[in-house]
């Protein structure tokens, strides 16, 4: 297993996770399976965004005797109220939700304490106004959870968020399907047919600035719909009219800008394996380009999509690494280039400066990316 860094936070995750939808199956046994399998090959985080008590508990017992193994991400505002799931921001109703899960999963503390889907900019000021944010910040001064997250799958929402620097976790949907989408308060919208019905190019500039502002602030990103609820594995569901494999979502998700890890949302031991083949799987198993350039709906025409396709480089530039310093570096508000950004970059082994002005790179990248511009572009941004 792969450990990536978790932003800021210090953690050090797996960089494929569970998701807890598939942990109710064959009434709830399925959690103590999935936790099981995850032990044996090495995955340590998790999120429970569910308020059923039922799977919290079932979750409870899951740990039971190796809490200290599991990074556990669990969310404020999932409440449970009259025998169903509901999302709240009335503080009261906050405040008991996270004491029952606490006691449901007999742990002493939450490492992620994830504030709960917050999709519309006025919900994300009733956050502030009903004191959930400020709630949040209290339980993580008591020791009660480590760091503040918040989930969300609009990227505009997300963006007003992170630039707040009140939160270090954000899980956020991302796939290459639901990136090319304009910010939406509906969910709905990211798998609307009517949305791919006109051929779509390029990734949101605001998806695009949401990861990159992520990275440059040490906001680790958890991914949750990496396979489009399993739309984007069979060609008759895709929005993109054809279909790719598990190795090639998890492989696009974890080469964006600030992702930690991948949240598989398993019905099945089987599931979860099929997932965690990705470990061991060789570089032509991930390679996501050729599927994406081929799509016959979508086009990332000009898009640098770091899947080093262009290399290798005569001068052993690692192109990929240098593109996305350079817009890390351009997405930036600061005047100067962000300190993390620019240490990155140092480290090196060669620079854009040294690009011969060849152009094999150009000839191999399926998206027709101006790769030699952008060499001249780092190169006047970073001084070599």
């Amino acid at each position: 297993m792969n450990y990536l860094d978790l932003g800021s936070t210090g953690l050090k995750v797996s960089e494929i996770g569970m998701g807890c939808e598939g942990m109710t199956e064959e009434n709830y046994s399925m959690c103590k399976k999935l936790f099981d399998l995850a032990e044996e090959n090495g995955i340590n985080y998790f999120d429970l965004y569910s308020s059923d008590p039922d799977l919290r508990s079932a979750v409870g017992k899951a740990l039971k005797g190796r809490r200290e193994k599991f990074i556990i991400q669990s969310h404020l505002c999932s409440v449970w109220k009259d025998g169903q799931y509901m999302r709240s921001r009335n503080l009261p109703e906050v405040k008991k939700g996270f004491e029952e899960m606490m006691k449901l999963l007999s742990v002493d503390f939450i490492d992620v304490g994830m504030i709960h889907y917050c999709d519309a900019l006025d919900d994300w000021d009733a956050i502030i106004k009903n004191g959930i944010l400020d709630y949040a910040r209290e339980l993580k001064s008591q020791g009660l959870i480590k760091h503040i997250g918040l989930s969300s799958h609009n990227p505009q929402v997300a963006l007003k968020a992170v630039e707040t620097r009140s939160i270090e976790v954000l899980m956020f949907s991302v796939n290459p399907c639901y990136d090319l989408q304009p910010a939406s308060e509906d969910v709905e919208d990211l798998w609307a047919d009517k949305n791919y019905e006109a051929h779509l190019t390029n990734m949101d500039p605001e998806r695009q600035k949401l990861y990159e502002t992520c990275q440059r602030l040490g906001v680790g990103i958890t991914v949750m719909k990496c396979f489009g609820g399993g739309d984007l594995l069979n060609a008759e569901l895709s929005p993109a009219g054809a279909a790719l494999t598990v190795n090639q979502c998890i492989s696009y998700a974890l080469s964006r800008p600030g992702v930690s890890c991948i949240l598989a949302g398993a019905h099945s031991v089987e599931q979860l394996e099929e997932c965690l083949k990705f470990e061991n799987a060789p570089a032509s198993e991930r390679d996501y380009a050729i599927a994406l350039a081929s799509f016959p709906k979508i086009s990332w025409k000009g898009h640098c999509m770091y899947c080093s396709h262009c290399e290798p480089c005569p001068v052993k530039i690692d192109i990929a690494s240098v593109t996305k310093f350079l817009n890390l570096a351009e997405a930036g508000a600061e005047k100067n280039i962000p300190e993390t950004v620019r240490e990155h970059y140092k480290v090196l082994e060669h620079h854009a400066g040294e690009c011969i002005k060849c152009g094999a790179c150009e000839k191999r990248c399926p998206f027709g990316v101006a790769i030699r511009d952008n060499m001249t572009r780092a190169k006047n941004l970073f001084g070599y």
